[in-house]
C-alpha cells in the first residue's frame, strides 16, 4: 500500500473512531447527563475538525439535535434540551430581547430558537404574512410553549429591500418596550442567523458599551447614495414581490438628518426603542423612508448618530462585532465560501466552520439546515458544550444532547 494511501486510511479510520468513541460517551449511554469535560471538548473538535478542514464528516455521523414533534410542552422542552432556567446571576439581572423575523425554513429557525433561548429574556416572532398556512401553525404551536416568546402582534407581507421588512421590526419593537419584562438590550435577528457566543458572552459584551446602541454603519458610499436619492416602490406579486426604483427624486430627510448607511442588524437599548417608537424625529424619518431602498440600513445607523438620543454613538462608525457575513465581493479577506452563495451572501457550508469558530462576531449569517446540516449541529453542539460550562448554578440532565 503506497504511503500516501496508508496515511489517509490511517486518518479516516482514525477520525471515525474518535467520532464513535465521542458518540457513546455523550450521547449513546446513560452517561450523557455527565457536565462535559476538557477532555470530552477535546473530542468534540475532533470531530468537528474534518468538517472545518475540508467539508467532509464521518460517515457515521448521526444526527442528535433532531426537534421532537410533541404536543405536550412539558415533554416537549425536555426533549428538545431547552435550558430552562438562568445559568448565572449575571445573565438573570441583565435580561435580553430578540426580535425574530422569519419566513421560511422552520427547522432553520427552531434551531436558532433553541440556540439563543434563556428563560429570563423575551422572544418576539414575526412571521411574514405570505407565509405557508403550515409555516404559520408550526411557529405558533412552537412558541405556545414557552411564556416569554409570543408572536408579533401585527405582520407584514415582507418585501426585500422594502419599507415592510423595517416595519416588521418596529411592530416587534413596540411589543416589546410593552412588556414587563426588564431587558436591557433588544437584538433584532432573521431566520437564517445563528449565535456564535453563549448568552453570557452575549451579556458580558454588550455590558461593555454601557448602555450605548451598536448600529455599526458610515456615511453612505457611492453605491448607496440612490437608495434615499430616488423614490422607491414595493412591488407585491402572488410570486415574485420586489423593490422597484423610480426616476423620482427624494425631497430632502426630514429635520435637516445627516443620512447614513449601515447593518441592519442592531442592538439597542430599551431607551432608545421608547425613543425609535415615539419622538417626532424617529417618526418623520420613518415616514420619509417608506419610499427608499432597504431603508432598515439606514434607519437605525442615522437616530443613533443624533448628539443627545438615549445611548447614541454619533462617531461610532462600524463600532460593534454584531454579524459575520461573507460577502462575494470580499472573499480576499474571508477567503472564499464553502456552501454557496445567495444575493451576494455566503450560505455557509462545513469547510466555513474554522471560520466561524474564530470569529469575535456575536451572530453569523446566513445558514441553511436542510442543504448544510452539519454547519449547525456542529456549531449548536459546541455553542452547547461551551454554555454549561460556563454555568454558575445546578444543571438540569435534560439539558445536555
Amino acid at each position: 500500500m503506497p504511503s500516501s494511501v496508508r496515511y489517509l486510511f490511517i486518518v479516516t479510520v482514525s477520525t471515525v473512531l474518535v467520532f464513535i468513541v465521542f458518540y457513546i460517551s455523550n450521547f449513546g449511554s446513560d452517561q450523557s447527563h455527565q457536565r462535559l469535560n476538557s477532555s470530552d471538548a477535546l473530542l468534540l473538535t475532533q470531530v468537528c475538525a474534518p468538517f472545518a478542514r475540508d467539508g467532509k464528516s464521518p460517515s457515521l455521523w448521526r444526527s442528535r439535535l433532531v426537534i421532537p414533534e410533541n404536543h405536550n410542552c412539558e415533554q416537549y422542552l425536555g426533549q428538545g434540551h431547552y435550558i430552562t432556567a438562568p445559568l448565572s446571576q449575571a445573565e438573570a439581572e441583565f435580561p435580553l430581547a430578540y426580535i425574530m423575523v422569519i419566513h421560511h425554513h422552520f427547522d432553520t429557525f427552531a434551531r436558532l430558537f433553541r440556540a439563543i433561548f434563556m428563560p429570563q429574556n423575551i422572544y418576539c416572532v414575526h412571521v411574514d404574512e405570505k407565509a405557508t398556512a403550515e409555516f404559520k401553525d408550526a411557529v405558533e404551536q412552537l412558541l405556545s410553549c414557552f411564556p416569554n416568546a409570543f408572536l408579533a402582534s401585527r405582520m407584514e407581507p415582507v418585501v426585500y429591500g422594502g419599507i415592510s421588512r423595517l416595519q416588521a421590526d418596529l411592530h416587534c419593537l413596540r411589543d416589546l418596550v410593552a412588556s414587563k419584562v426588564p431587558w436591557k438590550y433588544v437584538l433584532n435577528t432573521c431566520g437564517q442567523d445563528f449565535p456564535l457566543k453563549t448568552n453570557k458572552e452575549i451579556v458580558q459584551y454588550l455590558k461593555g458599551f454601557k448602555g450605548k446602541n451598536i448600529t455599526p454603519g458610515v456615511l453612505p458610499p457611492a453605491h448607496a447614495v440612490g437608495r434615499t436619492k430616488f423614490v422607491h416602490r414595493e412591488h407585491l406579486g402572488q410570486e415574485h414581490s420586489y423593490v422597484i426604483r423610480t426616476s423620482a427624486l427624494k425631497p430632502p430627510p426630514p429635520h435637516n438628518l445627516t443620512i447614513y448607511f449601515g447593518s441592519a442588524y442592531v442592538a439597542l437599548s430599551k431607551e432608545f426603542a421608547s425613543f425609535v417608537l415615539r419622538d417626532p424625529k424617529a417618526v418623520s424619518l420613518l415616514q420619509w423612508s417608506k419610499d427608499t431602498f432597504s431603508p432598515d440600513e439606514h434607519f437605525w445607523v442615522t437616530l443613533n448618530r443624533i448628539p443627545g438620543v438615549p445611548g447614541s454613538m454619533p462617531n461610532a462608525s462600524w463600532t460593534g462585532n454584531l454579524r459575520a457575513v461573507k460577502w462575494i465581493d470580499m472573499e480576499d479577506k474571508h477567503g472564499g465560501c464553502h456552501g454557496h452563495y445567495v444575493h451576494g451572501i455566503c450560505i455557509y457550508g462545513n469547510g466555513d466552520l474554522k471560520w466561524l469558530m474564530d470569529s469575535p462576531c456575536l451572530f453569523a449569517n446566513k445558514f441553511e439546515l436542510n442543504t448544510y446540516p452539519l454547519t449547525i449541529e456542529c456549531l449548536e453542539l459546541r455553542l452547547r458544550e461551551r454554555t454549561l460550562n460556563q454555568s454558575e448554578t445546578a444543571i438540569q440532565p435534560s439539558w445536555y444532547f
